[in-house]
């Protein structure tokens, strides 16, 4: 073995000492020994394998692996029977050898606006340039541990903004240089959607920021390679020269997944994604993308629910994750999604294998396992002719262990990295483990070794007393100590081991301090524990069922059209035809077919609506739910980013909003900024996709705001222009001149940067996106209304518009509608004149006027707040009605669709069990396009297996943890909620 292992490395010194080199170590000679592994299981591929093969290898890379290999006279022959080769495994998503970057500060009391760089993008987070060789530096504790999961070759890259620059290709041979172990200096260009911490520049703000900002910077590296800039980008041009590169993404999400496809789709850019673990919940749509993916293996671990208190902590959707992420890779291999596995994420790498024996137990393939650790990660890099497997001239990195590596009881032995051996586990290493009579001084000890043949556990007893007992084993030398029964005094002893015999005998030394030798003769062999039923596999055969969503009232299926006959309803049409007593309502096809008396229709399912009341559904106006962001406050401007972009579709909202009747909204950008984002008008459909939700054909809707919010009135932003009201009014004239001079520029046929923000501008200029403006001051409504009548456009929407009745003559006018509040007041000071009578004085004076929420849990019962204005103003009931009906549609241009009942529109409507505007009304079925989301009867059934299943959960939750599975503490689940002025 000592000749061997002397051989291997003056062969490894000699393939990777430079030729150009001076020798000032003595005689130069090449060492060009082959050396022949034979008698092996040899996995050349995952789907290529040897019985009995050899594999020959020559300076570090393969020569030949076959059943008959010719071996050459010079070669050292080391005989593997029994033993198996695999190729070493390959992570390309690490920061292996990247000093984690360190948050900086601009030591200052407000936000930094712009970059902290000269020449380069114009976006501190956009860093391109950057270049992981420049903070490379070699780790060898890390490389030792990465060897010792298997790997033998890393990608690694800074993981810091929202683009990275290039990652390297590092193989993790600890003896050598990087020159020797850099496989390429440039293998793949990295991004995300997360600012870097070394900039303090604030924007981007948000998820839809940085999605905004990703396309301007494809727009812009465009621009710049055509030669249109008068100045020298580093960021740009690094971007056009790494374009051709392997494009890596991290998403960490299902969701993130597609909003990063979807850029990548614009651009023509197939990313290579890494994933959160999560993806198994939409698996259709991520199919769909084609994209790669790299998937982490962090299974979470159980919760521990043992106090009934803190279980009501975990949420039914957090426990079903830890329930059924281990399916991932499963449900990702049945499906043909390309994948390979990365440690990232881990927080210790020895749970590597124990998660990866987990998802085979969980129903993956081995043989996909291996390409997800070899071939395809290799693929994905563009590799294969040097990686990822044992074919002819790929480099010599294999592993070689006891048997099937995918099997727990498997012992790595060797880890090969460009021909230089690594020993893990001695593979000549002798089996202690079993029961011996120890004689130590005068006593006999009962000592017991168990355990794994590398890390053996040892017991010591005197009698029935168990003694305080430590053991090392290594390098065929084995060391014990124990103290005596009363634990005040130590014995310790070191043996050799001898192969021939199954006697340990060696050197003493006893509590006093003096030298003996004790002996340890060997009563029985080892023998393994009955063992229980595989816990993986226990597990994986209690495998939930997802839903849609996946989460509490999610449905087992997706809900499906149906044609439904109503009958005999108080039908509120929200139309001239007003309310309709004892009325059938026929729907078919996703529409209102018929609306009339004694209706029939062959094989639908009639319901009785007799003593009950039929609505169109709800339209909330303005509202923040069902969004990952709400706000980009980075810049004072932010027409660039879309709320389509941040769509939840599975937040819970959506289903408690179908629960109050609500069947539209408008998911609007929050009031940070005088010009916010563009608008997502949604359909409430739970258990589909956020693309599913958004309108057809939707409507181009904007978010501006004014007051004190966006001059930055309530939060410490000393910088950022404006700052006084009359700054507002200052700026959107200053914005829309631009806007103007943009489009002059680009009708001019002259060229012209591409600008996401001022083409939505421009929509506004055009009469083609409408504004929906958050507003309280008559002063500052007026403001709006006379700038856009200078650029000759429309305000479309005063949104909360809380002085809007001092100002409804003007809005008239102006032909702009209004969308308040009902009975809001007093929050803030800009709002102290508002009173409930709002919204009937502007509706007197013709304004078209919606009831909005701006709030989670008013949306649920906007019902109640339209009957306020029966109240406050004297409004006929069905009057109160269209405000939260046809009134919104209209202001949403939408009313041809949706809002009323008639004929040939679509069928969102609400069956109440009692005079809608009741506070004792409740919806008993909320259908949209014909489709019921909502029903009742079945929400009651819901609530009693929600009940039964997180009982279920915990059971097995509090068996993981009886097991002495490891457990993570409950944490409070909040769902997050928007307002207006959430940042």
């Amino acid at each position: 073995m000592r000749f061997l292992a002397l051989a291997t490395l003056w062969c490894s010194v000699s393939l990777f000492a430079q030729d150009y080199f001076p020798n000032n170590e003595g005689v130069k000679a090449d060492n060009n020994n082959f050396t022949a592994f034979t008698n092996a299981k040899i996995y050349i591929s995952p789907t290529k394998i040897l019985d009995n093969g050899t594999l020959l290898i020559q300076n570090g890379k393969v020569v030949q692996a076959a059943k008959s290999v010719s071996i050459p006279k010079n070669t050292v022959i080391i005989n593997l029977e029994g033993k198996y080769i695999y190729p070493s495994f390959i992570d390309i998503y690490s920061d292996f050898g990247i000093e984690k970057p360190k948050k900086a500060s601009n030591g200052g009391r407000t936000a930094q606006y712009g970059p902290s760089r000269e020449g380069f993008y114009w976006n501190d987070h956009i860093m391109p340039e950057k270049n992981a060789l420049s903070s490379f530096s070699f780790d060898d504790k890390k490389a030792k541990e990465l060897r010792e999961a298997g790997f033998g070759v890393v990608n690694t890259h800074i993981h810091d903004g929202i683009v990275r620059g290039t990652g390297a290709l590092i193989t993790l041979n600890g003896n050598g240089t990087d020159n020797d172990r850099v496989l390429d200096d440039k293998s793949a260009q990295y991004l995300s959607f997360k600012k870097s911490v070394l900039s303090q520049q604030s924007y981007p703000t948000s998820l839809m920021g940085s999605m905004a900002l990703l396309r301007q910077m494809y727009h812009d590296m465009d621009w710049y390679a055509k030669g249109n800039s008068t100045t020298k980008d580093r960021s740009l041009e690094a971007l056009i020269a790494q374009k051709k590169l392997v494009q890596i993404f991290e998403a960490k999400d299902k969701g993130h997944i597609l909003r990063a496809d979807k850029i990548g789709d614009a651009f023509n850019i197939q990313y290579t994604i890494l994933a959160g673990g999560n993806e198994f919940e939409s698996i259709d749509e991520v199919k769909a993308t084609n994209a790669s993916l790299i998937v982490p293996l962090n299974f979470p671990a159980a919760y521990d629910v043992s106090n009934p208190y803190q279980a009501e902590y975990v949420s039914l959707e957090d426990m079903r994750y830890w329930n059924q992420a281990p399916t991932n890779p499963k449900i990702l291999a049945e499906h043909g999604v390309t994948f390979s596995f990365t440690l990232h994420d881990l927080k210790e790498t020895a749970t590597f294998k124990s998660n990866l024996l987990k998802a085979i137990a969980y129903g993956l393939p081995k043989e996909k396992a291996l390409a997800a650790l070899t071939t395809v990660p290799a693929q994905l890099l563009g590799k294969t002719n040097q990686i990822g497997s044992l074919e002819k001239g790929a480099l010599a990195n294999f592993l070689i262990t006891s048997g099937d590596i995918f099997e727990k009881e498997t012992l790595l032995y060797e880890n090969w990295v460009q021909g230089q051996q690594n020993i893990i586990v001695d593979k000549n290493q002798k089996d202690i483990r079993g029961e011996y009579d120890l004689v130590a001084g005068a006593t006999t000890y009962k000592l017991s070794i168990s355990g794994e043949i590398n890390k053996p556990k040892v017991e010591v007893k005197a009698g029935e007393d168990k003694l305080t007992a430590k053991i090392n084993f290594d390098n065929q030398w084995v060391e014990l100590s124990f103290n005596n029964k009363e634990g005040d005094k130590a014995y310790r002893m070191t043996a050799p081991i001898d192969p021939s015999t199954d006697l340990l005998t060696g050197r003493l030394w006893l509590p006093n301090g003096s030298e003996s030798t004790f002996k340890a003769t060997k009563t029985a062999p080892f023998v393994e524990k009955e063992k229980k039923a595989d816990s993986d596999k226990d597990s994986s055969s209690e495998v939930l069922a997802l839903t849609y969503p996946n989460l509490g009232y999610g449905y087992k299926s997706k809900a499906q059209q149906e044609t439904i006959l109503f009958k005999n309803a108080t039908v509120w049409t929200s139309e001239d035809a007003g309310i309709l007593e004892a009325t059938d309502v026929l729907v078919k096809n996703g529409k209102i077919a018929k609306i009339g008396k004694n209706l029939k229709a062959g094989g639908a399912t009639v319901v009785d609506a007799t003593g009950k009341h039929l609505t169109a559904g709800i339209i909330d106006e303005h509202t923040h739910i069902a969004a990952l962001a709400v706000n980009e406050s980075g810049q004072n401007s932010s027409a660039e980013v879309t709320m389509e972009d941040v769509v939840n579709p599975e937040h819970i909202a959506i289903y408690r909003n179908l629960a109050g009747g609500v069947t539209t909204a408008q998911l609007l950008h929050g009031s940070a900024n005088p010009i916010g984002g563009r608008s997502a008008i949604l359909k409430l459909k739970w258990g589909v996709s956020a693309d599913e939700m958004i309108y057809s054909n939707s409507p181009k809707f904007i978010k501006f705001a004014l007051g004190e919010n966006v001059k930055q009135s309530n939060w410490s932003s000393y910088s950022r222009f404006p700052q006084t009201r009359m700054g507002v009014e200052q700026m959107l004239i200053n914005y829309f001149q631009r806007a103007k001079e943009y489009e002059t520029k680009k009708n001019s046929g002259q060229a012209f940067r591409y600008d996401e923000e001022m083409e939505v501008l421009v929509e506004i200029l055009n009469g083609e996106r409408f504004i929906s403006c958050h507003s309280y001051v008559q002063s500052e409504i007026n403001m709006l209304m006379k700038v856009a009548e200078k650029f000759n456009f429309k305000v479309n929407t005063f949104t909360h518009i809380l002085e809007g009745y001092k100002v409804a003559d003007k809005m008239k006018e102006h032909g702009v509608g209004a969308s308040t509040f009902s009975d809001w007041w007093a929050y803030k000071y800009e709002v102290n004149d508002a009173i409930p009578y709002n919204a009937a004085i502007m509706q007197s004076q013709g304004v078209t006027v919606a009831l909005n929420s701006d709030d989670a849990e008013m949306s649920r019962r906007l019902n109640q707040e339209a009957a306020k204005t029966v109240k406050y103003g004297g409004m006929t009931e069905l009057e109160a009605w269209k405000m939260i009906t046809i009134n919104p549609a209209k202001l949403l241009h939408i009313d041809e669709r949706v809002g009323s009942i008639k004929e040939g529109k679509d069928a969102d409507l609400v069956l109440w069990n009692d005079h809608p505007l009741s506070v004792y009304a409740k919806a008993e079925k909320t259908l949209i396009d014909g489709t019921v989301y909502f029903d009742l009867e079945k929400d009651k059934q819901q609530r009693e297996a929600i009940k039964a299943e997180r009982s279920q959960l915990i059971n097995l939750m509090l068996k993981e943890k009886d097991k002495g599975a490891a457990t993570q503490e409950p944490q409070k689940n909040t769902d997050e909620l928007f307002h207006c002025d959430s940042l």
